[in-house]
């Protein structure tokens, strides 16, 4: 595109990778009413984990950097890029399928990593695999958004989604997150309605 190269660095596929993830399809064993891939699904977790840091801060006094969440919001799935996007069910199945899945996930991360120019490896590490009080938040976006995702199959008619949003209702239960319960307390009804009724 350019005539002349601003960096001897060789071609990285680091983002071609990334922008790959809207061919992985999320719920690939069930029907859905309407499809949804993983690109899609990580911005709207990006935004239900920055509102959710921003409640944090802003509503109960903690400490919070919403943009560093919605940051690693976006790559919260990067590695399905290269392992897919597998079912929770069967991540979960056992102890030692959830350690492989880690172990698979791990090594996914540095898959992409290695596609990044050495000099901006630093930037992006922290953001694959998180693992802080930050990054715990952007878990409790990722439920959130099942959870909408369910209640809104459940409400097309799609009774499909019924088992996982009654898992989901109970793992989100179990957290105990009061970001979490002021996010659907002030926000969540208005996933089920149509845009009519939005105004």
């Amino acid at each position: 595109m350019f005539a002349e190269k601003v960096s001897p660095a060789v071609e990285a596929p680091f983002f071609a990778f990334l922008a790959r993830l809207r061919f992985i399809r999320r719920w690939g064993l069930m029907h859905v009413s309407e499809s949804e891939n993983v690109l899609e699904h990580s911005l709207l977790v990006a935004f239900v984990a920055h509102a959710l840091a921003t409640i944090r801060k802003q509503i109960f006094g903690k400490e919070a950097d919403p943009e560093r969440v919605a940051v690693i919001a976006m790559f919260h799935d990067a590695s399905e890029v290269i392992t897919g996007d597998v079912a929770t069910p069967v991540k979960q199945f056992s102890d030692s399928t959830r350690l492989a899945f880690a172990e698979l996930e791990t090594y996914a991360n540095s898959e992409l990593l290695s596609m990044l120019p050495s000099e901006l490896v630093g930037e992006y590490q922290p953001l694959l695999g998180a693992n802080d009080s930050e990054a715990k938040l952007v878990k409790i976006a990722d439920k959130l958004c099942a959870y909408i995702k369910c209640a809104q199959e459940i409400a097309n008619g799609n009774c499909e989604f019924q088992s996982a949003f009654n898992a989901i209702s109970q793992e989100l239960e179990e957290l105990q997150s009061v970001e979490a319960k002021y996010f659907l307390d002030v926000f969540g009804s208005s996933f089920l309605r149509p845009l009519d009724e939005l105004r």
